[in-house]
């Protein structure tokens, strides 16, 4: 069952509630549901920590946390979904979003050469940047729906197994 499984990674909420520097929210992080793993709050964690994946800022654990806390779900998956994008998979996904953005765009792809230098950055804010935006926010906006919906049919899938399961352990008769 996928609550098993995503348990297993997930720290424990009673030791997070008792750091220090979170109780200077007060009662923000209090609300049970930021901690429960159920269909809801698994798939909506999921889909916020994907659609903030995308966003090329240094403060994406920031911002799903603050995201998960109004719409109630569970805090930690949206916070740790959002590493889908660390320093190994953000030059590629980054890349991708990119050529996305350059074909919505209609931009040329083909002249894009990366060079380690502020020169660069700040030229390619005006070359590349919008199409790189672009990219962004449609990637964003796109696997965030999908990681909701995935997560959400697989759980019922999930759900409806572990039903039929017992139930038909129930009608077998005990020898």
């Amino acid at each position: 069952m996928p609550k098993k499984f995503i348990n297993k990674f997930l720290p424990d909420h009673k030791t997070i509630k008792e750091q220090r520097f979170l109780k200077l929210f007060g009662s923000m992080f209090q609300d049970p549901n930021l901690w429960h793993l159920n269909r809801h709050s698994a798939s909506g964690a999921f889909g916020i920590g994907l659609f903030f994946a995308f966003w090329p800022v240094p403060f994406q654990m920031w911002l799903a946390a603050f995201a998960a806390i109004p719409l109630r779900v569970n805090l930690p998956l949206s916070v740790a979904t959002v590493w889908i994008t660390n320093p190994l998979t953000m030059p590629a996904i980054f890349y991708g979003a990119y050529k996305v953005g350059s074909w919505v765009t209609g931009n040329d792809v083909n002249g894009f050469e990366f060079q380690l230098s502020w020169d660069w950055l700040m030229a390619s804010i005006h070359t590349i940047g919008p199409s790189f935006l672009i990219g962004c926010l449609i990637c964003s906006v796109v696997f965030g729906a999908l990681g909701y919906t995935i997560l959400n049919v697989f759980w019922r899938r999930a759900v409806k197994k572990s039903w039929q399961t017992r139930r038909s352990q129930r009608r077998q008769p005990e020898i």
